[in-house]
């Protein structure tokens, strides 16, 4: 998997990023967020806002894969950032 695009985000709130995903099968996925939280950056998966107003995650990744796209994401933006 690697990242196909990766805009940073300088805005007042905790979001960090914005990037798609390419997967190894040539699958892109896109609207994940880097965030700052309080345990330092995550990985928040695309979501969509549901009529009785919650969120839920349109993309859900195992535990190992969420683990890996955050560190590929951290990785990414520090270059990005400089």
């Amino acid at each position: 998997m690697k990242i196909s695009r990766l805009n940073p985000y300088n805005g007042t709130n905790k979001t960090r990023a914005f990037f798609d995903l390419v997967t190894g099968e040539g699958i892109e996925i896109k609207g994940f967020t880097l965030v700052d939280g309080s345990n330092g950056l995550f990985v928040s998966s695309p979501q969509e806002k549901s009529k009785d107003g919650k969120y839920f995650d349109k993309v859900i990744l195992p535990k190992e894969l969420k683990t890996e796209l955050t560190t590929l994401a951290i990785a990414e933006y520090e270059k990005v950032k400089g």
